[in-house]
């Protein structure tokens, strides 16, 4: 048969195995206790009597040891001097009174009942002053003995009717604890997907299950939001892809459509052509973004003077954006990947041109045991509502932002970059242009370089 592998079942047998071993051990403890008292209560007894005794024999009284229930005083030879009437047999041995010299307590079986019948007794034997005569007290332990041995049989009867009346409330006990975890059990059962609002039950306390439960319902919370970011994330992609390639088939169309007018197929093949690098674009950002996520961005470090780089790509893109960028600051040698540092002075150029800019401002220096790379134009701003959520992905503003092919991935990448640099990316609006303002900090490896540069 198959035995039950629940929990309860476990935490049951357990329990009843350690309480069936300390009851053991308790009853075990407790039967010798209660068997040296009723020994020591005898022994105390004895040595009582024969400490009257041995008083009264050295007044010269021998009479008291006749008056004794069992007691027999013996000369250093073995002769029996007096002794308790009713007895018919020697509580000790002819030749052994000469050989004690301390008083002694020993159990023993003799011939001292009717008709010389053995009778168990426990014998305490010691000498009477120095007149070499020997005192033997007796009194009979079958009674005793017979009382430890119903004690005994008490003890074993009894132990398993505890062992079960406790593994009854073991189970009892086990089952209550449980309950919270049975529930917590059927709540998540029934939870069927993460986009449902239902929520494991509170249990109430300050437990171990009750901390557990609200951990459980927490982590609940947060799968369902990155679930419905990441839901959000394929819708927001579906449409981002879904009118480039709309526009892709209507070109190709159109070409096929107008295959004897060689301006209109280059055209639309150009235009396709177009749609294609944006396609592209997105799904090179999204590549990127995705490895960020899980922690697989690699960046290629190797020393890059931030300012040099900052006036390089100033240069490139302020003919491409029509926007006037100036660089300023010391120069800031940084392990940095140089070609991801581009990409992010690209996004953010293009979105300060997407949202009207008319001027830009790269500034690098050290701030800390960081490098600074900081944006800013004189565009509008961030809007209010924006800021907690810019980084995110697909979030663009409105107007500007919205009218522009852009798929609101820039800010998502910058952030993603300088993660992956172990380093911080952060927007305000404001100083020094007035308009918008993203602050990238670079950690580590950094250094002041010493010359200086060119400022377009």
């Amino acid at each position: 048969m198959r035995l039950p592998r629940s929990l309860r079942f476990r935490l049951v047998v357990l329990f009843a195995a350690g309480t069936s071993v300390a009851l053991a051990l308790c009853l075990s403890l407790l039967y010798v206790v209660l068997d040296r008292q009723l020994d020591a209560a005898v022994d105390a007894d004895l040595r009582g009597r024969g400490a009257d005794l041995v008083a009264g024999l050295s007044a010269g009284d021998r009479a008291a040891v006749a008056g004794d229930p069992m007691a027999q005083l013996y000369a250093s030879d073995g002769t029996l001097l007096a002794g308790t009437a009713s007895l018919t047999g020697r509580l000790l041995d002819a030749a052994r009174p000469g050989t004690i010299r301390r008083p002694s307590l020993t159990s023993v079986t003799l011939p001292l009942g009717y008709r010389g019948k053995l009778v168990r007794v426990r014998l305490l034997a010691e000498p009477v002053g120095r007149s070499g005569q020997v005192l033997a007290v007796a009194a009979p332990s079958a009674g005793i003995e017979r009382a430890s041995v119903r004690q005994l049989t008490v003890l074993v009867l009894a132990a398993p009717l505890l062992v079960a009346v406790l593994a009854v409330l073991g189970w009892l006990l086990v089952r209550a604890s449980l309950r919270p975890v049975d529930l917590l059990t059927r709540e998540a059962a029934a939870i069927s997907t993460l986009d449902s609002g239902r929520r494991l039950p509170a249990v109430p306390g300050d437990d171990e299950i009750s901390r557990l439960a609200a951990t459980l319902d927490g982590m609940l919370g947060r799968l369902a939001v990155a679930f419905a970011r990441e839901r959000a994330f394929v819708d927001d992609a579906s449409h981002e892809l879904r009118t480039p390639i709309a526009v892709l088939r209507g070109e190709i169309e159109l070409a096929l459509s107008a295959l004897d007018d060689r301006d209109e197929v280059e055209q639309s093949l150009r235009a396709a052509q177009g749609q294609v690098a944006r396609l592209a674009r997105l799904a090179e950002d999204l590549l990127l973004l995705a490895r960020e996520r899980e922690g697989s961005l690699v960046v290629h470090r190797e020393p890059v003077d931030l300012t040099d780089l900052a006036v390089a790509e100033a240069r490139l893109l302020a003919p491409v954006l029509a926007l006037p960028v100036t660089v300023s600051g010391e120069p800031v040698v940084a392990e940095a990947d140089a070609d991801r540092l581009r990409q992010v002075l690209g996004n953010l150029a293009a979105n300060s041109a997407a949202a009207g800019a008319t001027a830009a401002q790269v500034r690098v220096g050290i701030e800390g045991d960081s490098a600074l790379l900081e944006w800013a134009d004189d565009g509008p701003g961030f809007e209010p509502g924006l800021l907690a959520s810019a980084f995110e992905r697909f979030v663009r503003g409105a107007p500007a932002r919205a009218t522009t092919p852009g798929a609101g991935l820039g800010l998502s990448i910058v952030r993603a970059v300088a993660a992956a640099h172990g380093g911080t990316a952060t927007i305000r609006n404001g100083p020094p242009l007035g308009g918008a303002v993203v602050t990238v900090l670079l950690p580590s490896g950094l250094r002041a370089g010493t010359s200086g540069r060119g400022r377009p």
